[in-house]
């Protein structure tokens, strides 16, 4: 197994490094707050580790689990620090009352998040149609992915399965703005109709 990066200290990085760690990979938490980073990584598994913000994380896929509202400004803290790594970008860029998203007209986050990357690092779309506390859980769920490189993607894909999820490829990094979109929709749904925060969204193929 191999080493995954991943910034942040909030739920969706618990969860996230939780199942990351029980599938035999080594963990390394990464915050601008140390004694969060250590906390995490003490939680998660015997051999999770922090490492240093800004620096070059150890794991060539790091997961960008922080908010939409400081994730542009998390990479370019980084800058080339990030070169050659495959970045995930789980963000939903909703806006605070939850009815709509933030990003400018045919951009979607992931795709502003790339402009603040070097230019060869990798932003792939993924995980943000799953809910933290869900996904802790575990179980066969689907985790959408949208990524212009083919390499990147597959890395990212046999990342996911390996966690026990099934990876399904929707297209190129512009779809990011259908699955954030998607992830709005998700939200919209818990709060009406399914009038329930344990929900997943899952591809049933006939």
């Amino acid at each position: 197994m191999s080493t995954i990066s991943i910034i942040g200290s909030g739920g969706m990085a618990a969860a996230i490094g939780g199942l990351t760690a029980r599938s035999g990979h080594t963990v390394e938490v990464v915050s601008r707050d140390t004694a969060k980073a250590r906390k995490l990584a003490g939680e998660l598994a015997a051999g999770a580790t922090t490492g240093t913000y800004g620096s070059v994380p150890a794991g060539d896929i790091v997961i960008l689990a922080v908010p939409y509202t400081h994730a542009t400004a998390v990479v370019a803290d980084f800058g080339d620090a990030l070169n050659g790594k495959v970045i995930i970008d789980i963000s939903n860029p909703v806006s605070p009352d939850l009815t709509g998203l933030v990003t400018p007209y045919g951009s979607s986050g992931a795709q502003e998040i790339g402009k603040s990357a070097p230019v060869g690092a990798h932003v792939v779309k993924a995980f943000n149609t799953l809910f933290g506390h869900v996904l802790a859980q575990g179980g066969r769920l689907d985790a959408f992915i949208a990524a212009d490189d083919a390499k990147a993607k597959a890395r990212v894909s046999t990342f996911i399965e390996s966690l026990g999820l099934r990876p399904l490829d929707v297209g190129g990094l512009h779809m990011a703005q259908t699955l954030e979109a998607l992830g709005l929709m998700l939200i919209g749904l818990a709060k009406n109709g399914a009038a329930s925060w344990n929900i997943a969204l899952n591809v049933d193929i006939r």
